[in-house]
């Protein structure tokens, strides 16, 4: 087989230099270093006509993106990624800006703590109530609650499909609408996948397997709520997107979760991008497959959340560069 740098899509490949120049940690002292690394950008980009306005909810930060118009409008509950070990909002806030002008939906990003100082249940307890204040809120943010939606990539993909189980589980109103990328689920790191990827630059077998022991704390892997691949029921959850690259750890995790949905009768769509690694959509956005892969995901969610067939709300916004 060949070998992975010459597997990967030759427009991604100098998105790479990040992970070449600050690796992801598998260790503490290294995730103090990386944590220290990543900052958000200074002065991220004013997105025309979109309010940005920070909340708190008993201690939780939370930022809401508001597009122009009249509401109520949809809304996207985004959580950040970064091996729940990394992360905030402020490095988000960029992504979630241009989210919000290329769906026409309010984005409400949350800040939750994050592992190894706050290992599960409380990544976890922080975005379940950061939802539960999005509906509660909904009418003081023009917002629509029969249109929300859960979305997250990595391990913020990984927390929104807990957070979805939860909110089902606890009979919260229902979501419209689920979208992951590339979803960290499974803390056994036995798919084929896991194993191919296990020493690759960008996000392998050695960052993942230490971040989901910081994520765990010496707990195991039991709840679907902390690793949402041993969930045994999935009926009655949202219609769902995932979305993975073909050289990402977490590819076979991702397929084996979407064809499980599909088997629990939840209507699911699933794309996998050749050639494309961890983070490729944020890195390269304007890459063939990257600007592809957005233009899915932005369809995906205007479909559900507004009715219409395609993204026409839509506008091309630049993104930011990978965390992890």
């Amino acid at each position: 087989m060949a070998s992975f740098l010459a597997r990967v899509d030759p427009e991604l490949r100098p998105g790479l230099e990040y992970s070449f120049s600050f690796p992801p940690p598998t260790s503490l002292a290294e995730l103090l270093a990386f944590r220290q690394n990543a900052e958000a950008p200074a002065g991220a980009p004013a997105m025309p006509g979109i309010t940005v306005s920070d909340h708190a909810a008993d201690g939780l930060a939370l930022r809401v993106f508001t597009p122009p118009g009249p509401g109520p409008h949809p809304a996207i509950y985004w959580i950040h990624g970064g091996g729940m070990i990394a992360g905030n909002i402020a490095l988000d806030t960029p992504y979630c800006a241009a989210l919000c002008a290329r769906t026409a939906a309010t984005v409400v990003a949350v800040e939750y703590r994050l592992a190894p100082e706050h290992p599960f249940p409380a990544p976890l307890n922080d975005v379940v109530a950061g939802l539960n204040w999005l509906f509660a809120s909904a009418k003081a943010l023009s917002v629509d609650p029969a249109r929300v939606a859960v979305a997250g990539s990595s391990a913020g993909g990984g927390l929104a499909t807990a957070v979805a189980l939860h909110h089902r589980d606890a009979g919260g109103p229902p979501l419209a609408f689920v979208y992951l990328m590339y979803p960290m689920l499974d803390p056994s790191h036995t798919s084929a996948s896991a194993r191919e990827f296990e020493a690759i630059p960008t996000w392998n077998r050695a960052h993942s397997e230490f971040a989901w022991t910081c994520y765990l704390g010496g707990a195991t892997a039991d709840s679907p709520y902390a690793a949402p691949a041993r969930a045994r029921d999935l009926s009655g959850l949202p219609p769902t997107l995932i979305q993975a690259g073909e050289l990402d750890l977490f590819r076979d995790e991702d397929m084996s979760y979407a064809s499980r949905l599909l088997q629990a009768g939840v209507p699911a769509e699933l794309h996998v991008y050749p050639g494309a690694y961890h983070g490729f959509e944020l890195n390269c956005p304007d890459s063939a497959v990257g600007s592809q892969c957005l233009q899915d995901r932005d369809r995906a969610l205007v479909r559900a959340l507004h009715g219409v067939p395609s993204p026409e709300l839509s506008i091309p916004t630049p993104m930011e560069g990978s965390l992890l």
